[in-house]
């Protein structure tokens, strides 16, 4: 998929003729999603996963901010130089930091969060090579809850993985990723 879907789909869920209740529950709760997306260098990346929320919110600003544990089973796929595309399994968990406007009633949502990753082999696409199967992720995105009571949320996110400087080489990768999740 080209980056101007993902773009349409945010676009889209704007655009949800879906209302929001009065007081809608805790949008932020307990979540399953399903995040896709890409790199440069012809990598793709599927990500399976559940939300959990910390207690509570906090106010910061004029808005509120809610965290919660990130935990997920994904698959990369790249293609390193001249070889066909490789897959690998990765397994993460790590923490997610959401700031909601209107004292978190907005259904507008900026995040930011940082995680590990276990890959299940080197990373590798047509010109980078991860020295190691472990790694750390970082993140920002922008998203939106719709439907029933908030339930259901499209984030637009952009995420940085490597190794932090821990072994050489570490070239580290970016990808531009869309994520669905609903709230259960």
């Amino acid at each position: 998929m080209h980056k101007k879907h993902y773009l349409l789909a945010l676009a889209l869920c704007t655009a949800c003729p879906w209302s929001f209740a009065q007081n809608p529950p805790d949008r932020d709760s307990r979540s399953l999603y399903l995040q896709a997306g890409v790199a440069n260098h012809s990598a793709h990346s599927t990500t399976v996963g559940v939300t959990l929320p910390w207690n509570g919110s906090y106010a910061l600003g004029s808005g509120a901010v809610t965290g919660q544990w990130d935990v997920s089973l994904g698959y990369v796929s790249a293609r390193p130089q001249n070889q066909g595309r490789r897959g690998l399994t990765a397994l993460g968990g790590g923490i997610n930091l959401r700031w909601r406007a209107r004292q978190g009633a907005s259904p507008w949502f900026v995040e930011a969060g940082t995680g590990v990753v276990l890959h299940s082999r080197h990373y590798a696409s047509d010109d980078k090579y991860f020295s190691t199967r472990y790694n750390f992720s970082s993140h920002l995105g922008i998203g939106r809850n719709f439907g029933p009571q908030g339930r259901h949320a499209l984030a637009l996110r952009v995420q940085h993985v490597s190794n932090a400087g821990l072994k050489k080489p570490n070239p580290g990768d970016n990808f531009l990723l869309v994520r669905y999740s609903v709230g259960f």
